[in-house]
Order: structure tokens, then C-alpha cells, then sequence
């Protein structure tokens, strides 16, 4: 089973990393991660920019896809992000729990939810929809 360190490497020099993404907890069902909230997260606006969200709950689903490939996949790719945003932070840390939904051959669906850490208000909601990728036949 990889570990919330062994993402946090596979993430650091990528845009999880880029932007401050934290794997905090790894299993076949649930993958956690953080945020901080920083100046660079924000839209011109002065609120959260919708992609800091986004590439949040997209790596935490992308991951728990990873730790449940199938025998023979050698990787995913996302096909379906769905996200409906209800609020925004300022500052503080988000959090955000991916839950495995559908765990097929073919597809995975996962399920996110981003939190505002301090204030426990949820942020948004998420479907991913994997694709599992197998090797070409020879």
C-alpha cells in the first residue's frame, strides 16, 4: 500500500505540489488531503479560485485511484470532474476526504468533499470518474 509520503513525493514537483497539496491519509477507500490557503490560491477577486478547489478534490480521487488499479492497469486518466462550489475561504487550510464509490475494471468513481479546516463548513462537492488504463496489446 503506498503511503501519504510516498504521494507527497510523487506530487512535489507537479502542480499538487506546486500549490501546497498535503496527502494526509491513504486507504483503499478513502484518500485525505489539505491545502493551505495562500495569497497565490486566490482569484483576482480576493476569493478562493475555483481551481485551487478543484485540483484538490482531483488528486485526492486521482490518488485513491491509483492505490486501487487493477492487475494489469498502468495508470488512469480523469474523464468527468463535476464540482458545485457552495462557499469560499480566505485564509486557514481546506481539507478533503475522497471516497471511492465504484471500483471497476474499466472506470472508478469517486466522491469528494472540501471543508474549510477551521470552520468545519463545506466548501464543495465533487464526482471524478476515472478512466483505468491498460498496456496496448503487442
Amino acid at each position: 500500500m503506498l503511503t501519504p509520503d510516498d504521494f507527497n513525493r510523487r506530487g512535489a514537483e507537479n502542480l499538487p505540489g506546486h500549490l501546497g497539496v498535503l496527502i494526509t491519509h491513504v486507504s483503499a477507500a478513502e484518500i485525505r488531503a489539505e491545502l493551505p490557503v495562500t495569497k497565490s490560491l486566490m482569484a483576482p477577486n480576493g476569493f478562493l479560485h475555483a481551481g485551487s478547489i478543484v485540483t484538490l478534490a482531483d488528486t485526492s480521487s486521482g490518488y485513491g485511484c491509483v492505490v486501487n488499479l487493477p492487475a494489469g492497469a498502468q495508470g488512469f486518466t480523469t474523464l468527468e470532474l463535476k464540482s458545485n462550489h457552495l462557499g469560499t475561504a480566505r485564509d486557514g487550510t481546506l481539507e478533503c476526504v475522497a471516497s471511492a464509490v465504484h471500483l471497476g475494471k474499466t472506470t472508478q468513481v469517486w466522491d469528494a468533499v472540501v471543508t474549510h479546516k477551521e470552520s468545519g463548513r463545506t466548501l464543495a462537492l465533487f464526482r471524478c470518474t476515472q478512466m483505468v488504463l491498460y498496456p496496448k496489446p503487442a
